[in-house]
């Protein structure tokens, strides 16, 4: 009686190995490939957040820029001029730190700054809010008016008349003074 545990030692032990191999050269091929899309996933979010924080920095600097014309345009000397002043020196220099600055550095720097100045930066955090709702906002104005939603309609609100004469009323039609025909009451 021929014994089949052992009928063929060498030959599975020779396709156990091959598996072992196969397996782990599958595993190593995988890790490889997951290494390289996460690679080239940082590699594109640290691209990624360059890029926004260049266009920050410039819009930054844009903002000083203004202040710096704005200073400029008043009275030499005035409190407002000195202000003006400042606000742009100082906007100048964030400007060319965020440029020189990586995100990770900034961001301790933020962090740093709001736990030495809680309150400060909740205001300065605010205010930013609301500048920036505000700008929003105002952005979002079509230039004949708001829309807004009236009983289930979407209707378009008045233009205010300080802003009416700058429309073009090439496509509106103009209001009939007399509407009535003669002859009839209404």
């Amino acid at each position: 009686m021929t014994d089949t545990k052992n009928s063929n030692p060498a030959g599975a032990q020779d396709l156990n190995e091959k598996v072992k191999a196969t397996a782990a050269s599958a595993t190593d091929e995988a890790k490889a490939r997951a290494k390289d899309v996460a690679d080239t996933v940082a590699s594109d979010a640290a691209r990624y957040a360059d890029e926004a924080k260049g266009a920050a920095a410039s819009e930054v600097k844009g903002v000083a820029s203004a202040l710096r014309t704005a200073a400029d345009e008043l009275r030499s000397g005035s409190p407002q001029e000195r202000t003006f002043s400042q606000l742009a020196d100082g906007l100048a220099d964030a400007s060319d730190s965020m440029r020189d600055k990586d995100l990770g550095e900034m961001v301790g720097a933020v962090s740093d700054f709001a736990k030495r100045n809680p309150f400060v930066f909740l205001g300065g955090a605010a205010l930013v809010g609301f500048a920036a709702t505000r700008f929003a906002k105002a952005s979002n104005t079509g230039a004949r008016g708001e829309r807004y939603a009236y009983e289930g309609r979407e209707m378009e609100r008045p233009v205010p008349a300080e802003r009416a004469h700058n429309l073009d009323t090439g496509d509106v039609a103009s209001p009939a003074v007399n509407t009535t025909p003669k002859g009839s009451t209404v």
